[in-house]
Formats: C-alpha cells, sequence, structure tokens
C-alpha cells in the first residue's frame, strides 16, 4: 500500500447520496473488484491501481454543525471510513465525536468490523443507521471479491449494533445474479437486521471485463445470463429478480428500501432519509 498524508480544507462535502457526505480518506484498501468509486482514481494523481494506494485526510477544520443541522450525512460514499488505518489514525472517531449530539440523520456504511470500536459513541448519537454490505455467505467467493472483514465478522457487527440500539442495514450489494443468495443471507440474519437495501451489479468502467472473465471461468453455467444482461443490454432476468424480491420482502413482513438499481440510489434520495425511509 502507498500511503499518504493529505491535507483538505473541509471533510463535509456535498453529496449526491443524501445531501453531504464525509470522506476521511482517499482510495480505499479493501479493492473490491466491482466498486463503482474506483473512477475516483483519475482525481487522485495517483498511478497505482485503486485498492494499492490511500491518502490520509488531515483537516484542522472542524465540522461545520449549523450547516448539517436537520441534513442528511453519509459516511462514506467513496471510501470506507473504517478501513484498518483508522485503527491508526482514528480520523473517523474524531469526527464522530463532533457529531455527538448533532440533530442530523448520520448514515454510516462499512464492510469493516472496526466500527464496534466506537460502539460507545455510535450510542450517543440522535439520528444514526449503519449499513455493512454483505452479497454472500460464501466466504471463498468474498475472499475473490475484497478484502475487508469476513461476512462472519460482518454479521456479528450487525448483531451487536443491533443488541445495542443502532438501527442496522443488511446492504445487499452488490447482488451477482444467480450466486448471490438473496433468500438465505434474510433468513439467516433477519432477526437482527432493521431494514435491507438491495442493489444489482452494477457493471461499468474498467473493472467490468475483469468481473465478467471472473464469472465465465468460476461460474460457466451462469455467465451466459451475466452476458444477456452486461453485455447484450437485456435487463429483464434482474426485472425479475428485483420482482421477486420485493414480493418476498412484503410477504415476509421484512422491512426494505426499493433501491434495487444503483441509479435509484441517487434517485431517491431527495424524497427520503436514509435508511429510515420505509
Amino acid at each position: 500500500m502507498i500511503i499518504k498524508e493529505k491535507e483538505v480544507k473541509d471533510y463535509l462535502t456535498k453529496s449526491k447520496l443524501g445531501e453531504y457526505a464525509i470522506n476521511p480518506y482517499i482510495g480505499c484498501p479493501h479493492k473490491c473488484r466491482y466498486c463503482y468509486a474506483s473512477f475516483m482514481k483519475r482525481f487522485t494523481h495517483h498511478a497505482e491501481d485503486w485498492g494499492e494506494f490511500i491518502d490520509i485526510k488531515l483537516s484542522n477544520k472542524k465540522i461545520d454543525i449549523k450547516k448539517i443541522e436537520n441534513k442528511n450525512v453519509f459516511m462514506s460514499s467513496v471510501t470506507d471510513c473504517y478501513n484498518p488505518y483508522e485503527a491508526n489514525y482514528k480520523i473517523t472517531k474524531n469526527i464522530l465525536e463532533q457529531l455527538v449530539g448533532v440533530n442530523c440523520s448520520l448514515q454510516i456504511s462499512t464492510k469493516n468490523k472496526l466500527i464496534l470500536r466506537d460502539l460507545d459513541l455510535l450510542k450517543q448519537m440522535k439520528n444514526l443507521s449503519v449499513a455493512i454490505s454483505v452479497n454472500t455467505l460464501d466466504e471463498n467467493f468474498r475472499k475473490d471479491m475484497d478484502r475487508a472483514s469476513s461476512i462472519h465478522e460482518r454479521l456479528e457487527t450487525l448483531q451487536k449494533l443491533h443488541e445495542n440500539g443502532i438501527y442496522t442495514i443488511l446492504f445487499m450489494s452488490p447482488i451477482f445474479i444467480g450466486i448471490t443468495d438473496w433468500k438465505a443471507i434474510i433468513e439467516k440474519t433477519k432477526d437482527y437486521i432493521s431494514e435491507y437495501w438491495f442493489e444489482d451489479l452494477n457493471l461499468r468502467g474498467s473493472y467490468k471485463y475483469d468481473i465478467l472473465r471472473y464469472v465465465q471461468n468460476k461460474y460457466p453455467k451462469i455467465y451466459p445470463t451475466f452476458e444477456k444482461i452486461y453485455i447484450q443490454g437485456n435487463k429483464q432476468d434482474l426485472f425479475a429478480m428485483d420482482h421477486e424480491i420485493k414480493n418476498y420482502c412484503k410477504q415476509n413482513k421484512i422491512r426494505y428500501s426499493d433501491y434495487f438499481h444503483h441509479e435509484d440510489v441517487i434517485r431517491n434520495h431527495e424524497n427520503n432519509k436514509l435508511g429510515k425511509n420505509k
């Protein structure tokens, strides 16, 4: 990993994923193969591949509390605020200490069990939800896709957060059609999940054909479906899966947000409070 410290004017930025975003780092060591945020590399002046560098953002400016009152704040949209380097730098922890008692809707998204370090702070937040991404129960598949916490660790983290009264979101993203067993994930976790988010696989940019080659090699029987959707552009099977998931949730009284397609996450933010809109 290439690690650099970078001075920034402010941690708080305007965002399409909510009204404000806080990204304490640039880059992400999780190196998710399907990461949509990899497009950020072109703004970083890094020659290294996405996932092989991280910039530690340093700022002396405090969070402008008045600016975010009664607003949505998303941590983090293009990094993981609890990546392993947070254990040492504690930038996310410092920011959370500033947000205690603030009247804003705070949404934290992570793939790392490190968030439990700050449990005492999280319990003091006025309006908090925590989303953890889980798109498989197969640890071998998870290892092929990212370097974040194991599936077992993520589920334990969600359960611990729930036991401490925190609104938990299992963000099932991205769903690999024919590979992600969404029903098994729901059945295993429904006792400690407040809400589910579902998002299909959004293939674009440089990682598109890497993912397609992976599926072709590891899941050859499923590959024709991927070819149909992501090369031919026929998304009928995706829409059918979307419909099936929603019906299952409604029939089983499972709370969910209708964010199946990636663009919906952006489109719907203006009308909904992130994490508690249903």
